[in-house]
């Protein structure tokens, strides 16, 4: 896709190149609202900074982290009139410095010095802990930080928790600049409605475009405005002090620099702005959009890793054979027949929701009517589950898969999500979903189920060119079946890898997640997508995703644990044992309650299975652990 804004108004708080923003914007076909918002402001004399120099050279400062190049600078003007600056320079050469990415690496490069280490990419501190925690151990260390206006509490917290003493040095401050009528009128112009993108390329511009709405008595009607805006992020410390002031970024670019952010916008303006029309409604008192009443649920807050008053709870294949209701509306069709009536579909998945008190619905369907229109025969056979008659068996057959370019054939899901939207209560959430790339090439090459998958792996290892083809197919027509969900009405995406399991790290790293990452990259930005792959859990560590990713969790592992290997930046769902629900009501307690320990209630953990409920579970034990995880996780 080209980046092309098509005439949409582009605000941007961009301070140091405001002309350069302005050609970029206006280059793709965007019309420019520059407004500098901010001006860094020197602290003179700056004392600290002055006695900080005095302490390296004297060998009590044995760690320098700086954060921003501009900051690196003003430290030299700082200090240059009151020490001797070669010395500092050659003392700071002698001890451990490390960068918070490439611009304070440049800034030091122009007073002839090269850092110890370097922080990767995103360049946020907790990519610095991880260096620092790899190969750069702070303990028993004095370490000054050079910040860059505000204290990053996490991070100096990060520091002193592995043994470092924190020196926080203040080296210029944040103010207005000089001339705030821009910023002002942006401000007026969001309020009114007359923007349609905000580009924001440093977290101190948030700040002070929130002061001026508060100066001019419109922060409630600029929070509501920018919620039915498109909002770009320059990265994930400017994301990071959106969501600390309560707001959303819906994309970063893939790497932080200008011209990648306004290309990034100019690409998604249109995809994202479709979006915040389904994720908004219209207020019938005021007439501005606002926020879909799912989105301040429970399920939809923890997936966004926010506190919540309790644990929210739904459960995977929480529509099905082991419900009366399903029977019923099963025995009139075979499976194929009833997956592709929206009406029946939302009906028993609505049915479901009513009867078990959760908080959340995922469509009724499956992952595999995707492969139809992809050139596959498909049935559901009793007795044997889904089988594909012409399935691959050889490298030049992948040729025949047909990609999925238009997602028309697929209606009936989209009109599925819409009627069960209709049907649900406003503020349940709805989940669309996807069977992952690996899950649909081993049915499209095994013809079914399989336990040792010896076609597809044999398929993987001896032609990697005609394996990735194929990957590459499915993942390009899973992102556009997800984005017409998302478009169709769906709040959240979850990606089923059901036999992942039978993968190696390695294997899976090489053969799988690159395919991932390419339908995280494409799924429509701020939509939460649950990615889950049961029976390894040694792949969880790649299941990351990217940073709206929730990670789901299969009963193999305990939920601590899993978590730790996670990571706790992302939210988990799970993870009981599916099978504990044929138990006594007693037991099934005993083991959730083991679970929501595990959890600790830390934020955004959200309760579910394993897996999917089990045909022979009772109803009733399913509704006693919906009332017991809901009775207790927020006490």
């Amino acid at each position: 896709m080209d980046p092309d804004f098509g005439g949409l108004r582009v605000a941007a708080l961009q301070s140091r190149r405001p002309g350069d923003m302005a050609r970029l914007i206006e280059k793709h076909n965007g019309v420019a609202y520059v407004s500098p918002s901010m001006r860094e402001v020197p602290i003179e004399p700056n004392r600290p900074a002055i006695d900080f120099a005095y302490r390296v050279m004297t060998g009590e400062i044995t760690y320098v982290i700086l954060l921003t190049g501009v900051g690196f600078r003003q430290l030299i003007k700082s200090i240059e009139r009151h020490v001797d600056l070669q010395q500092f320079l050659d003392s700071l050469s002698d001890i451990t410095t490390v960068c918070r990415g490439p611009k304070p690496v440049a800034a030091m490069r122009e007073f002839g010095l090269k850092p110890t280490f370097k922080v990767g990419e995103p360049n946020t501190w907790r990519e610095l802990l991880q260096l620092v925690d790899s190969v750069a151990p702070v303990q028993y260390q004095t370490v000054a930080v050079q910040e860059y206006g505000i204290t990053n509490t996490s991070l100096i917290a990060g520091l002193e928790a592995r043994g470092g003493q924190v020196l926080a040095l203040k080296v210029y401050g944040w103010e207005y600049p000089e001339d705030t009528s821009a910023l002002e009128q942006n401000v007026r112009a969001i309020c009114a409605g007359d923007r349609d993108v905000l580009l924001v390329t440093s977290g101190h511009q948030v700040v002070n475009m929130l002061r001026m709405a508060e100066h001019l008595k419109l922060t409630d009607r600029l929070r509501t405005r920018l919620r039915s805006m498109v909002v770009g992020s320059i990265g994930p410390t400017t994301t990071e002090m959106l969501q600390e002031c309560e707001l959303t970024a819906d994309f970063e670019p893939p790497h932080p620099k200008m011209g990648h952010l306004v290309v990034e916008a100019a690409k998604r303006c249109r995809t994202l702005g479709e979006y915040k029309k389904v994720t908004t409604v219209m207020d019938p008192v005021t007439g501005e959009r606002i926020p879909h009443p799912s989105q301040e649920s429970l399920f939809m807050r923890a997936c966004r890793g926010e506190s919540t008053e309790r644990t929210p709870i739904w459960l995977m294949r929480q529509a099905g054979r082991y419900m009366q209701e399903y029977r019923e509306v099963r025995a009139k069709q075979s499976f194929l027949e009833l997956c592709k009536k929206p009406e029946l579909c939302s009906e028993v998945m609505c049915t479901a929701v009513d009867r078990l008190g959760v908080d959340a619905a995922i469509i009724f369907s499956d992952l595999l009517p995707i492969l139809e229109p992809m050139g596959f025969d498909l049935e559901f056979v009793k007795g044997d589950g889904p089988v594909i008659h012409n399935p691959i068996r050889s490298p030049n057959e992948v040729d025949r898969v047909q990609e999925l370019e238009d997602v028309s054939s697929l209606d009936f899901v989209f009109e599925t999500v819409r009627q069960t939207r209709a049907d649900l209560p406003q503020h349940l959430p709805l989940i669309g979903f996807a069977g992952s790339p690996f899950t649909l090439a081993s049915y499209a090459i095994e013809g079914g189920g399989s336990r040792q998958y010896v076609h597809t792996k044999q398929l993987m290892h001896t032609d990697a060119g005609a394996w990735h083809s194929l990957m590459g197919k499915l993942a390009r027509s899973v992102v556009r079946y997800l984005n017409a969900q998302i478009a169709a009405g769906a709040q959240c995406v979850q990606l089923f890898d059901s036999w992942a399991g039978c993968l190696s790290p390695i294997d899976y790293g090489q053969f799988v997640l690159p395919h991932m990452k390419q339908i995280f990259e494409g799924i429509t930005p701020g939509v939460p997508v649950i990615n889950f792959a049961t029976g390894n859990p040694e792949l969880l560590p790649l299941l990351r995703g990217d940073r709206r990713t929730v990670v789901g969790v299969d009963w193999r592992i305990p939920l601590d644990t899993a978590w730790q290997r996670i990571g706790h930046d992302r939210p988990v769902q799970g993870n009981l044992d599916p099978a504990v629900l044929l138990g006594d009501p007693e037991q099934i307690r005993l083991r959730a309650s083991e679970v929501l320990a595990q959890a600790a209630g830390r934020p955004g953990h959200i309760f579910n299975l394993g897996h999917g409920v089990l045909q022979q579970t009772p109803v009733e034990n399913v509704i006693a652990l919906v009332e017991y995880v809901k009775a207790t996780s927020g006490s």
